[in-house]
């Protein structure tokens, strides 16, 4: 993928990845204090991947920079349905770019590959949600050709 002076590549996450993807995830000022990327809750973070990477349902991507550095992410999760005639979903979830690499269109490029992503294995729609106080995603996701088309609730166990 091209910024016009700069190639990023996206990839699948590898474990040696998990610790940059938790800082690109704790560095989101919503989610402050809920994730956290101390060294001392590495192991958490390390056996989430591990139980992400082993299904084949699942796609942790990351962004990686020219100096391979990993400046962005996203969860990608195939859902197969029964609903709409047995449709398969992709959800797309924790969609993060570092801040320094923002406004390079890496998020735009990186939505269009999910979408890509989602086509190849057949899915018949691409759904995410995004917090309500994100004013700037939910116009960036509609921008996109996303609806906002569902009221989304979740209860916290």
């Amino acid at each position: 993928m091209d910024s016009g002076t700069s190639t990023f590549t996206l990839r699948r996450a590898r474990r040696a990845d998990v610790a940059a993807l938790v800082e690109l995830i704790a560095a989101d000022s919503l989610r402050a204090g809920q994730d956290s990327a101390d060294p001392e809750h590495l192991a958490r973070y390390e056996r989430a991947f591990e139980a992400i990477d082993a299904d084949p349902a699942h796609t942790l991507v990351a962004l990686e920079a020219p100096d391979a550095a990993v400046v962005g992410t996203m969860q990608l999760t195939l859902i197969p349905g029964l609903a709409r005639a047995g449709a398969t979903r992709l959800q797309v979830e924790a969609v993060r770019v570092a801040e320094s690499t923002r406004g390079l269109g890496l998020g735009t490029a990186m939505l269009e590959w999910a979408i890509g992503h989602a086509r190849e294995r057949g899915a018949a729609l691409v759904q995410l949600t995004s917090d309500a106080r994100r004013v700037d995603a939910r116009r960036f996701y509609e921008r996109l050709g996303f609806a906002a088309s569902h009221v989304g609730f979740k209860l916290f166990l």
